[in-house]
């Protein structure tokens, strides 16, 4: 690891001394890192960019001018404890995101996992945790303590209500406002967003076959066209579906739906 000295770091940037940044590591001008930083292997800091700890970043991610990474939270709540920001591997954050720490009141921590990409202007609020491969597109805006499970795209401008659970696989149309959870594969747009069938060009796209595409479709109707509730739709699911894997993370999104699901 290496500290402000090493030539990667430009000599406008400012490097606290006890922040940890990997040897190869590009730092450019008028960017701060703070102390608690730790920020892995072949990752590129454009100019301008403000990092705050404790935060730890892993390897190869871009990082674009004018983004806040690891400010502590808008929570009123929120005392100064040492709470973290943890990021993986190979993402991308835009200009002008921000990304803020957790609290001592949920994990306290924000987690941001491998593969994504975050727009301009894109913001992760306290306690957010993303998956892997997901994409966040312009002015996309989390509120805290928001879940956004592996590959689903949120469109510009989409707005979460905090504690909200944005489904595996799922998409919001470009302004939605989502006040509740979205499951697992589903289209969801509108103020406030309604579910408009399932994903089905993205899952095949993604290697789903045309067999589990129409079983997705069925369990779809179960849900949003019987009648019934969340709790029965899982019941009926399990019944029908039990030994389909690609069911599971449906009946797993809705299990875990503490808001409600979008109607």
């Amino acid at each position: 690891m290496a500290t402000k000295e090493w030539s990667g770091v430009h000599p406008q940037a400012i490097v606290d001394p006890s922040a940890r940044v990997a040897d190869n590591v590009t730092v450019g001008p008028w960017s701060y890192i703070g102390p608690d930083v730790e920020i892995g292997e072949g990752t590129e800091i454009m100019s301008h960019v403000v990092i705050k700890g404790p935060a730890k970043i892993g390897r190869n991610n871009r990082i674009f001018q004018f983004s806040s990474v690891g400010e502590e939270c808008q929570d009123k709540k929120y005392a100064g404890e040492p709470t973290t920001l943890v990021i993986g591997d190979d993402n991308i954050i835009r200009e002008n995101c921000t990304v803020h720490r957790g609290t001592v009141q949920d994990r306290g921590e924000t987690r941001i996992g491998n593969g994504n990409l975050l727009m301009a202007y894109v913001h992760v609020a306290h306690d957010c945790l993303i998956g892997d491969n997901t994409i966040l597109a312009n002015c996309a805006t989390l509120a805290g303590h928001v879940s956004v499970g592996d590959f689903a795209i949120l469109g510009g401008g989409t707005m979460v209500h905090q504690f909200c659970h944005i489904g595996t696989h799922s998409m919001s149309a470009g302004g939605s406002i989502v006040l509740k959870d979205i499951p697992a594969y589903i289209m969801a747009s509108g103020q406030s967003a309604q579910p408009f069938g399932m994903n089905v060009e993205g899952l095949r796209r993604r290697g789903f076959s045309k067999e589990v595409l129409l079983i997705l479709r069925r369990a779809y109707k179960v849900i949003y066209r019987q009648g019934l509730t969340t709790e029965q739709a899982v019941v009926e699911l399990e019944k029908a579906y039990s030994d389909i894997p690609e069911v599971q993370p449906l009946i797993d999104s809705l299990r875990g739906a503490d808001r409600g699901i979008i109607r």
